[in-house]
């Protein structure tokens, strides 16, 4: 009856993690030699470890990332110019608490986007939240909040993110009302926020793209002032190989 009475009020308590350990303590016989504080330490433990697992689901989940990508699977061996130092740095996510832009170029298949979502995936990790837009569907998204006036709301959601992702940046041409749409999400988040972005364009070729010189000056200043690039080359990942055995790796995703 004790037993059964302290897993309640530890549920009821929400120390979900500790009612679990404490269970499996109790079918464990050899738990049942060690000292009071030190089977105290391995509740508490559980506890947390049960809460950090539980954040990072819910982060993920947030996050919406396009690809289950993971940087202890990036593809080194492909001669793209990817530098492992540069990566190894951006994995500490300093950059993201520094506030500091991340942009990621490079031609169709290289694996911008699951770059970026490894990097995304990795900042949940370390408790950041993290949100993955394609940028078509990101100006659509505000064009119908303008209409329904929710434009405001949505502002606010994605400048409370720690790390906005933006993928596919110069995929179409982009209308007035979207490159003022675009300017509003930057503006909002320069200095205070972290934005990563992927795109076919090179950065040279991001001025002309946005076609009006008060609103790229504007935008590329608060973009690219400071921010760290990688700059992809070579053949695409996407090339077909004659594995029999379906194994999902990043050159399977490369995009």
């Amino acid at each position: 009856m004790l037993t059964n009475h302290t897993l309640d009020r530890l549920h009821a308590m929400k120390l979900s993690g500790m009612a679990d350990a404490f269970r499996q303590h109790l079918e464990q016989p050899s738990t049942h030699e060690l000292a009071f504080s030190e089977r105290f330490a391995l509740l508490v433990d559980a506890e947390a470890t049960h809460r950090e697992n539980k954040r990072l689901t819910r982060l993920l989940q947030l996050a919406h990332l396009k690809q289950p990508a993971c940087v202890e699977d990036i593809d080194y061996k492909h001669q793209r110019a990817l530098d492992r130092s540069q990566v190894a740095g951006l994995v500490t996510c300093d950059w993201i608490r520094a506030h500091a832009n991340l942009h990621i170029t490079g031609a169709t298949g290289n694996g911008k986007s699951w770059l970026a979502c490894a990097f995304g995936q990795v900042a949940c990790r370390q408790g950041l939240s993290v949100k993955y837009e394609r940028m078509p569907r990101l100006l659509e998204s505000l064009r119908i909040a303008r209409g329904d006036g929710s434009y405001g709301k949505r502002l606010l959601q994605l400048a409370k993110t720690e790390l906005l992702i933006l993928d596919d940046f110069g995929i179409r041409p982009l209308a007035m009302n979207e490159t003022h749409d675009l300017l509003e999400v930057i503006e909002d988040r320069h200095a205070i926020r972290s934005t990563l972005i992927t795109s076919q364009l090179p950065i040279s070729s991001w001025y002309d793209y946005l076609n009006n010189p008060t609103i790229a000056d504007a935008l590329l200043d608060r973009l690219l002032s400071g921010a760290h690039r990688i700059e992809l080359k070579g053949e695409s990942l996407r090339k077909k190989t004659p594995e029999k055995t379906p194994v999902l790796t990043e050159r399977d995703h490369g995009a």
